[in-house]
């Protein structure tokens, strides 16, 4: 193809050929491997989604706190598609019949730049430093270079070759944590990379008077570009030609596969959601059109949307903000130890023992203590412990889309579930029907169809035809096949197979051609069909016509479908079920009819009411022939729906999934308060939510009348109020429990009621939109709640990605697939497994932090004994001994009670408090180090050093204490830590359950035993081989070293089984209160 086209002069007329519409789609493979990037056809839309929703607040002053505010300014600020074409054109200052002159766009284009979508920085360099520094990495590798330093020069004249093996050995581990990180940096999602896939190559433009052909990357603003069917927008392009046809498939950012028409006048406020701005990215499908160039490039509404969705995301999870705190807690203590042993010896040691502890001793010291504070195997434990509980969760049907999501849905205390699909099958079936306000089942309408006079069952028929008429589902199969599957969404399933079974479907859709089509969204509430009548030989009119229609041959029938609610108010006469022609909808008529649909929804029905009216042609433009592309028709046709005529209602029944009750019951009872966020009529929602018993007195439930606007109390005061009204003792007589309340009228709600609201047990959001649901998260989530929020729709994206934990149903949208942290690939209920191993991942990690090895690093300093555990074996016992037993622990099954706690507060409940210290250092370290101590001090005293000749020695210690015999000792501190961290390991398996309520058998954990044996196997590894023993500085030690601590083990069983026995007997004691 040539790179420009042949001269040739710009269309003469201002109307544009029309194309004949074709069936284009843009399939985008979707991936979840690491080493392929994620294609962005799913995570677009996300950012589109709720970009668009917070412009929308921003035009109504209500901008999200959390919105990304430069983009919304700079979006809210673009007037482009409210200006006319000429000033758009004048504003740009191009012509319209030569369009920019050559250097005129060249000057444009130094000034603009390319039309390309810029990359992210790869920012390699902080990258890998934040691999490598990050977390304990930084105290490590000091550590390692502090180890260099100490055995050279500062250890001449005879450097030891242990502090080279231990500056190797910690540079080992901070290789292992940064390969750790990599590897776990290495399943973000990469959507820059497919990007430049969805822009095209070259594009048509009119310059100095001609067509050509130029790159996509030369557009500049003002440029004129050709938009024909099956091309890709360049640039975010403001139309000022469009045929009648025209339609843009905008699935791309939108992931909506509905095309959206192509329009010169506004039809929205919002930018992105007007029809006479056609986007960078989405594609023609039909139609042409020429429009103005308005941005470019990174400013364009894709290159804004890709951006955010590549860039990292910067919120910490629950579980990562608790691992920070706990570094930083870990780092500075081991910093303010260092610097006290640092001061005694420049204040003390030098000077009253100058040749106990050199230069190169002390650092080596300062070193031993970063050893001996940091838990260097803590992140592979954290790691392989979050991975090992997803892969569990995995075979319960639940996807984790990142490991720290697992434990997060641990802390919820706050879940908002939508009704259809997640609480109910999504099996519709319509179970009554009425005619004005005659009610009866579907077996008796048709049995009065049967029975009744010509006159009544005419209007009878008519609820079938219109059911038929006005539904987006279809039949799959030949009519002559017995039973056939119906194709659409359980709404309109149910609806169509109703018509089905009173009528002929496909006869009745035979005799109606439709030519436009509203179809249903959460917004509007209904759908809508405008249809004209295809002749039949025998000239009958069709159902839903009736004897009493004037129906012209070039007239339409408009049908309507939707909430009552939305149309009752445009109903003006109704059928009545005796035959005859539309009785008024009087007022005392519409409340017959509203009883029917309130105590129908009271009995957990969606009501429906259907309706329809004759257009004559004479109420359409009247230039000619029908032109449903004109601009203006969707006005027109939005305008004829009015004036309708009530046919009926139908009340469908979504039942209740089987398990739904017990899984709502252990919800609640597990502390979580459930909300319901739907868009079904309060009554009916409140009857679903009470019959799943998330309502628990449906007679009693408040209204938003009922919220009282009083004065906000104190923020901080509030916070704490409204946290703990999630506790598991959210029954007492004084504590709100039911209320529904009403999209429209959560939009009325002062600050104060929204704090009334949000202090409620049991809470119904009824009537609400996909804006509303993600307000909802945010007001929750300023109240201290941590929020849980499930959803399937496109338009559930935006909330899902702003809770904390968004949870999406297997069979929902690729879109919330992909907003979603978590995924239900089959049943509900299996998130009441992924609660229970949330909460356990937490407990798990509380158990990796076993106790400090301080204790011989404090002797050496302030009563100047040897040091009885060398540095090389602190790090033997972190990453090695120490790990495969609290790996063993993550395979521990869930204690009983776990479920009956309250959440976890995320401001108050640390993974590192003060009870976790004292348990860890105070309790179990002092009885390890003070057994290991005496242990190694024992030995000493069999080989005839006793204690009193070395404490208070400081370096002047007796000639038999030679090198060996001091390595023999500290192996013997070595094993006895090894073989009591059996005892630990039994012990700490469980918080408060006891050892024979849940035993180390081969049924309950097959882990347990083996890892101890493996650690006490490594520990004789590295001690017993002679190559390792002059590296290590290790040592073969007796027999009964190895026995004699396996006493101190069971009787730290015995110990801590007393203290878990007291908390359990005396649950609010001191005992209690101190347990971790």
């Amino acid at each position: 193809m040539q790179d420009d086209i042949e001269s040739q002069p710009p269309p003469q007329s201002p109307r544009l050929a029309a194309h004949t519409p074709s069936d284009v789609a843009l399939t985008v493979r979707h991936t979840l491997s690491f080493s392929t990037p994620v294609q962005p056809a799913t995570r677009l839309p996300i950012e589109f989604r709720t970009l668009s929703l917070h412009l929308e607040h921003s035009q109504q002053a209500q901008l999200d706190p959390k919105a990304p505010k430069g983009a919304i300014k700079d979006l809210s600020d673009l007037d482009w598609h409210k200006l006319p074409v000429d000033e758009a054109l004048r504003r740009l200052a191009v012509a319209p019949q030569r369009g920019l002159d050559s250097p005129q766009a060249a000057r444009r284009a130094a000034t603009a730049g390319p039309n390309a979508i810029s990359p992210p920085p790869r920012r390699v360099l902080r990258k890998v430093l934040g691999w490598v520094f990050g977390g304990f990495g930084s105290l490590l590798l000091a550590a390692s270079i502090v180890c260099f330093l100490a055995w050279k020069p500062l250890g001449n004249p005879h450097p030891q070759a242990s502090n080279l093996a231990l500056a190797v050995v910690l540079l080992v581990v901070v290789a292992l944590q940064a390969a750790f990180s990599a590897w776990q940096d290495a399943s973000t999602s990469r959507v820059m990379a497919s990007i430049r896939g969805l822009l095209p190559a070259d594009v048509v433009v009119l310059r100095d008077g001609l067509q050509a052909r130029v790159p996509a990357a030369a557009l500049v603003p003002g440029d004129l570009v050709y938009v024909a069917m099956g091309q890709k927008v360049p640039a975010d392009v403001r139309l000022i030609e469009a045929t009648g046809d025209l339609r843009f498939d905008r699935s791309v950012l939108t992931g909506e596969s509905e095309a959206v028409a192509g329009r010169i006048d506004k039809t929205d406020d919002n930018i992105l959601e007007t029809k006479n701005i056609a986007l960078q990215g989405t594609l023609c499908v039909s139609g042409s059109g020429l429009g103005v160039v308005f941005q470019i490039g990174d400013n364009t509404v894709f290159g804004r949307i890709a951006k955010m969705s590549s860039a990292a995301g910067t919120a910490l999870t629950t579980l990562q903000r608790e691992i920070l705190r706990f570094v930083l807690i870990i780092a500075g203590l081991a910093t303010l130890v260092a610097i006290l042993i640092v001061i005694l010896w420049a204040a003390w040691l030098r000077r009253k023992f100058p040749s106990y502890i050199n230069t190169s001793g002390l650092l080596i010291d300062v070193v031993s203590v970063m050893v001996a504070f940091i838990p260097e195997g803590l992140p592979i434990a954290v790691t392989l412990s979050l991975a090992k509980v997803a892969h569990t969760l995995s075979r319960h049907k639940v996807l984790c889309k990142s490991l720290s999501i697992v434990e997060t849905l641990g802390s919820v205390n706050v879940l908002c579930s939508d009704k259809t699909g997640t609480l109910t099958q999504n099996r519709m079936h319509v179970e009554d029907v009425a005619v004005y306000d005659t009610t009866c089942d579907k077996q008796a309408l048709r049995e009065r169809v049967d029975a009744a006079p010509a006159a009544a069952a005419e209007n009878l028929r008519q609820l079938a035809a219109v059911a038929a008429i006005c539904n987006a589902a279809t039949f799959e199969g030949s009519p002559s096949e017995e039973k056939r599957t119906i194709i659409g969404d359980a709404t309109d399933s149910a609806i169509l197979q109703f018509a089905e079974d009173l009528a002929s479907s496909d006869a009745v859709r035979a005799r109606w051609r439709h030519i436009h089509k509203v179809p249903f969204n959460s917004k509007t509430k209904y759908m809508l069909t405008l249809s004209k009548l295809v002749p039949a030989p025998d000239g009958a009119p069709p159902a839903p016509l009736a004897a009493w229609d004037t129906f012209a041959p070039d007239d339409l029938l408009l049908c309507a479908k939707g909430a009552p609610d939305i149309l009752l108010p445009r109903c003006t006469h109704v059928l009545p079920p005796a035959g005859g022609a539309p009785l008024h909808l009087t007022p005392a008529a519409r409340q017959r009819i509203v009883a029917v649909q309130e105590r129908w929804a009271a009995q957990g029905r969606r009501v429906l009411v259907l309706a329809r009216r004759v257009v004559p042609r004479d109420a359409l433009p009247k230039d000619g022939a029908l032109d449903v592309y004109a601009d203006g028709f969707d006005e027109c046709v939005a305008e004829l729906n009015a004036a309708l005529v009530v046919v009926g209602l139908v009340g469908l029944i979504d039942p209740l999934k089987p398990d739904i009750a017990e899984t709502v019951r252990i919800c609640r009872g597990a502390g979580i308060r459930f909300f319901v966020v739907t868009g079904d009529h309060p009554a009916t929602a409140v009857a679903i939510a009470a019959q799943a018993g998330i309502i628990s007195d449906a007679r009693g439930v408040h209204h938003a009348s009922d919220l009282l606007d009083t004065a906000p109390v104190d923020a901080d005061k509030e916070k704490d109020e409204l946290a703990a009204a999630s506790d598991a003792d959210a029954g007492a007589p004084d504590a709100p429990q039911g209320i529904v309340v009403t999209g429209a009228e959560l939009d009325t709600l002062s600050r104060a009621q929204e704090d009334a609201l949000c202090a409620y047990q049991e809470v119904v959001f009824a009537r609400t939109t996909p804006e509303q649901k993600l307000r909802i998260v945010r007001a929750l989530q300023a109240r201290a709640c941590v929020v849980a929020v499930t959803g399937d729709g496109v338009n559930d994206a935006p909330a899902l990605r702003a809770a904390d934990c968004g949870i999406a149903m297997g069979s929902g949208s690729d879109v919330a697939r992909e907003a979603a942290d978590m995924v239900l690939l089959e049943d509900f209920s299996a998130i009441v497994v992924a609660l229970e191993y949330g909460r356990l991942v937490y407990d798990n990690l509380k158990k990796t932090i076993f106790f400090s090895e301080l204790m011989p690093i404090l002797l050496n300093v302030l009563i100047g004994v040897p040091q009885m555990l060398s540095n090389i074996q602190m790090i033997l016992i972190c990453i090695a001994t120490d790990v495969l037993p609290a790996l063993s622990m993550c395979l521990e099954p869930p204690e009983s009670g776990l479920l009956a706690r309250p959440p976890r507060d995320v401001r108050k409940e640390r993974l590192a408090d003060g009870r976790l210290l004292l348990h860890a250092y105070g309790f179990l370290g002092v009885a390890e180090s003070l057994c290991a101590m005496s242990m190694s001090f024992w030995f000493l005293q069999r080989r005839g050093i006793p204690f009193s000749s070395l404490a208070l020695k400081f370096g002047n210690w007796p000639a038999e204490l030679t090198n060996d015999v001091l390595y023999e000792a500290q192996s013997v501190y070595f094993f006895t830590l090894v073989v009591m961290q059996w005892g630990n390991l039994l012990s700490t398996r469980t918080r408060r359950s006891s050892i024979l309520q849940q035993p180390p058998s081969w049924a309950i954990n097959r882990a347990t035993i083996p890892a101890a044996l493996c650690a006490l196997a490594i520990g004789i590894f590295f001690s017993y081989i002679p190559a390792f023993q002059n590296v290590f500085q290790t040592r073969g030690i007796p027999a009964e070293h190895f026995f004699i601590p396996m006493t101190f083990a069971l009787a730290l069983v015995l110990l801590d089984e007393t203290r878990k026995l007291a908390v359990r007997r005396w649950p609010s004691g001191l005992v209690a209160r101190l347990a971790w």
